[in-house]
């Protein structure tokens, strides 16, 4: 499979701090990736790097063969209308009502009317199981999973290559979070777009992953199939796969509060 996404020897540090010490991953066409790891790990910094919206110190970032990384801003907002991404608590626009934070992007691209704006809102709710009266609230108005859908059909209103979501089930309960993970896979599938998950939680990683990285120490310390998983020999991911309370995840946490 050819690689829609590939970063080579990722660096970064704030501060001082070495947070990405070479990340290497790479995302073939269509495929779903997700990045597991311990808070702090560079998780969130990788995803960052690969929208511009950090610059590494070190390393390339291609995208169908293209090195993103000092690119242009001009070749930079263009790269970025490729993209579509869900934040960790939504980031919807408070002010605004549904229907507009479903379009904002869009609307910045396409010149269109208000109605048919709203068209467009309400198909795509309606995609992800939800009213056509739910346009007309406000984010406030809705519940958290309602604020998650709604994130999504942003996400994926002017039909993305490349979909990125961070902590999409973070605050929800199991059900409401199966619903989500079933709902990504679907617009994915729907859009034929690649896809990288931050995630912390293992059953939607099972549910939404055909791959699956960990970030340890500023590294990638291992990556494979999801069905691969459980079984990779590697103490970290192990411990951090099945919760475990002890073992080199929780050694290393321990040390660092002691020093």
């Amino acid at each position: 499979m050819t690689a829609k996404i590939k970063i080579d020897n990722l660096q970064k540090s704030f501060s001082g701090k070495a947070v990405l010490k070479g990340v290497s991953l790479e995302v073939a066409e269509q495929e779903s990736l997700v990045i597991i790891g311990t808070s702090g790990c560079g998780k969130s910094v990788t995803l960052k790097c690969l929208l511009g919206l950090v610059s590494p110190d070190g390393g390339t970032i291609m995208i169908d063969g293209i090195d993103t990384v000092g690119q242009s801003r001009k070749a930079r907002e263009d790269m970025l209308h490729r993209f579509g991404m869900t934040f960790q608590f939504g980031a919807l626009f408070d002010s605004l009502p549904i229907w507009e934070n479903i379009t904002f992007r869009l609307r910045q691209k396409v010149k269109m009317t208000k109605e048919e704006a709203r068209k467009i809102a309400t198909d795509i709710v309606a995609q992800l199981g939800l009213g056509a009266h739910v346009i007309d609230q406000y984010p406030a108005e809705l519940s958290g999973g309602m604020q998650k859908r709604v994130a999504l059909a942003r996400a994926i209103a002017d039909k993305p290559e490349i979909l990125l979501f961070d902590e999409p089930t973070s605050g929800l309960d199991p059900i409401t979070g199966g619903v989500i993970d079933n709902l990504i896979k679907d617009s994915v599938k729907r859009l034929g777009a690649t896809a990288i998950t931050i995630s912390h939680d293992m059953a939607s990683v099972r549910r939404i992953a055909d791959k699956v990285a960990m970030i340890h120490q500023g590294v990638v310390i291992w990556c494979g199939p999801v069905a691969e998983m459980d079984d990779t020999g590697i103490p970290e991911v192990d411990q951090f796969v099945h919760g475990k309370a002890q073992g080199p995840l929780t050694n290393a946490i321990n040390k660092e509060a002691q020093s």
